[in-house]
């Protein structure tokens, strides 16, 4: 929250684009999954348990559109996905950290 010349409280414009975003089920989620490396679209499925496979694409496509992940395809046979965070994804994980430690302080554990 910030104030103008006038002393009227005005919304942080920043907050309002990384809540957008973080805001969004399972987006955080999904990158605090991503911070112990890269893994695979079913590897990320069983790690995240709750999340539909139709939301866990979305959720990957409109991270990787924002560029906090990054979708690597490796030739095959088989051919094989992975995401990983990019250097933007893995600039939140101090800020995901401090929400975390704050969580467990101060939110009952049936959230």
């Amino acid at each position: 929250m910030a104030e103008d010349a006038a002393g009227d409280r005005s919304c942080d414009g920043a907050l309002v684009r990384v809540f957008a975003l973080l805001g969004k089920r399972w987006n955080g989620v999904i990158i605090g999954t991503l911070a112990t490396g890269p893994a695979g679209f079913a590897e990320l499925r069983r790690a995240i348990g709750g999340i539909s496979d139709s939301m866990l694409s979305d959720r990957l496509t409109e991270l990787a559109s924002a560029g906090l992940v990054l979708r690597e395809v490796r030739d095959g046979p088989p051919l094989a996905v992975s995401y990983r965070l990019s250097d933007r994804g893995a600039a939140l994980l101090p800020a995901l950290d401090e929400l975390a430690r704050w969580a467990a302080n101060h939110l009952p554990t049936d959230c």
